[in-house]
């Protein structure tokens, strides 16, 4: 495995486990938790996907971390950000 492979597993487990853990009830959607991983996970693959010009997880990636990024704005801000999955 490449280091790159291996840096792309790493994001797709992050937010693998953000959404996992939301799903078992034991991580809130809006917790600080769950966003910070989605937005490194989202950041890492977006960035790796920009790298290999794959336009289309670019968009899905990218969108995915400014949806964190916005939420946990949102959250410093004292507003609680919508809840999600």
């Amino acid at each position: 495995m490449s280091a790159e492979q291996g840096i792309q597993i790493v994001g797709a487990l992050l937010i693998l486990a953000g959404f996992v853990l939301s799903q078992m009830d034991r991580l809130d959607p809006r917790s600080y938790a769950y966003l910070l991983v989605n937005l490194i996970g989202g950041a890492i693959l977006a960035i790796l996907a920009f790298q290999g010009r794959r336009w289309g997880f670019v968009l899905l990636e990218g969108v995915w971390t400014f949806v964190a990024l916005g939420g946990l704005i949102q959250r410093a801000r004292g507003k609680a950000p919508a809840g999600g999955h």
